[in-house]
């Protein structure tokens, strides 16, 4: 485990779910490399059981697919919904990894989807820095998630993610954000 020393929770830091949370983290920054050569945004979800058997992964393909909320945690629970053949994922005790802090509509796909836990690597304020995304307004949202049962678990591997982020913008591809 490295990069670590700063995560943040909404709960006790279990250093066995940071363990676990900093592979698949580093595991979707990898392959996230491979999907941005293909014209996919800097940003990838997997979506994992209790047991650790994958149930979704996707990236972002907001602009490949010309569809605003086509991001990697909203695809990855569309793909999870679909697999498990219900808009109710909260049975399933699933947990939600992603290779940035998700925005303001991710957070409310998440919170309706019934995930129950999201472990995420760079902070927005970081991703704004780099990238100038427009994460939107989330106050307090690691608080109103605790208050639905959603764990929460932060900054996991943000050195690695802030690479993949820059090269995506030293390569000049798209930033996509509505003009103000």
């Amino acid at each position: 485990m490295s990069g670590n020393s700063s995560v943040i929770a909404n709960e006790k830091i279990d250093p066995s779910k940071v363990a676990a949370a900093a592979k698949i983290i580093l595991d979707l920054q990898r392959e996230l490399k491979k999907y941005i050569d293909k014209g996919y945004g800097p940003f990838m979800a997997a979506i994992y059981d209790a047991d650790g058997n994958l149930i979704a992964r996707a990236a972002n393909n907001v602009v490949n697919k010309s569809c605003s909320n086509n991001h990697a945690e909203m695809n990855a629970i569309r793909l999870a919904e679909k697999k498990l053949g219900t808009y109710d994922l909260s049975p399933y005790n699933l947990s939600l990894y992603v290779t940035s802090e998700p925005c303001m509509m991710c957070l409310g796909g998440i919170m309706w989807s019934g995930i129950k836990a999201v472990y995420y690597g760079v902070p927005s304020d970081k991703v704004t820095k780099i990238t100038g995304f427009d994460e939107g307004f989330k106050p307090n949202w690691p608080i109103e998630f605790t208050k639905r049962g959603i764990t929460v678990y932060g900054q996991i591997e943000t050195a690695a993610g802030e690479r993949v982020l820059k090269d995506y913008v030293s390569a000049g591809h798209s930033i996509y954000k509505p003009e103000k």
